[in-house]
């Protein structure tokens, strides 16, 4: 079953990468169903519906303790989310989910290398200490940017008479992106060991990074018609605005 997951797992990630080939630049859609998918396989609601056993696995056996530490990551994570309200306007979407990324991607790695040296057999506990440390960077990184940043995009991106559809799909994208890695971290983790699991999503983390460096316009401050017109020089050209004005009708 574990081989199963893997190979899921793996399977899915390639049908995104194909996806993001075949159609992202030019379609608002494609654009927000690969940031929404890039927001789970980052792996988000997994390490906030795991984080007590997160915790255990970093060497922490009390139960109690493994509690209280995954509501300080609970609390890093609303009080990140505060932050990012007042950023998203002054810093801009882009360069929030950036720099966002990238300390996600640190942490990430952070988190794969303590449990690697856990899992070597030494009895040092600072190595556990660094896995919270990695665990609750993450949150703080994740919060401000990717967490509410795709959303703020997805309600800024689409043509006014497709906004709603549009909306539900990518909706059902991100919680079928959300169940998929719920459901196979744990199985994942226990096929391939938790530090490799965590590099895993550090990669995914790489690739959303290289996405929106390359895909995601920045919103900040435009109206929906200077959105619109965005996606519409990328799939006809820089020479849609000129074209347009020369349609009959517009001619001097």
């Amino acid at each position: 079953v574990s081989r199963l997951v893997l190979v899921f797992w793996l399977l899915d990630c390639w049908v995104l990468a194909a996806g993001l080939l075949l159609l992202s630049g030019f379609s608002p859609t494609a654009c927000w169903i690969s940031g929404a998918s890039f927001q789970q396989f980052t792996g988000i609601n997994t390490v906030m519906y795991y984080s007590p056993t997160i915790v255990q696995m970093a060497g922490f056996s009390s139960n109690q303790l493994a509690l209280l530490l995954s509501l300080i990551v609970a609390a890093v994570n609303a009080a990140g989310t505060i932050v990012g309200i007042y950023l998203i306007d002054y810093v801009g979407r882009r360069k929030l989910a950036l720099s966002s990324l990238c300390g996600v991607i640190v942490s990430l790695i952070l988190l794969a290398a303590a449990f690697f040296l856990e899992s070597s057999g030494s009895t040092n506990g600072i190595y556990g200490w660094i896995a919270v440390l990695g665990l609750a960077l993450y949150i703080a990184f994740f919060a401000p940017g990717m967490g509410p940043v795709p959303w703020t995009v997805n309600s800024e991106i689409y043509p006014e008479s497709y906004r709603g559809i549009c909306g539900g799909m990518s909706a059902t994208v991100n919680w079928v992106s959300n169940l998929i890695v719920a459901q196979s971290f744990l199985s994942l983790a226990e096929a391939v060991g938790t530090g490799l699991t965590f590099l895993i999503l550090a990669g995914v983390a790489v690739v959303a990074f290289v996405f929106v460096t390359m895909y995601v316009p920045e919103t900040k401050g435009l109206t929906f018609e200077e959105v619109e017109r965005i996606w519409k020089e990328r799939a006809w050209g820089s020479g849609y605005g000129r074209e347009a004005l020369l349609e009959p009708g517009n001619q001097p």
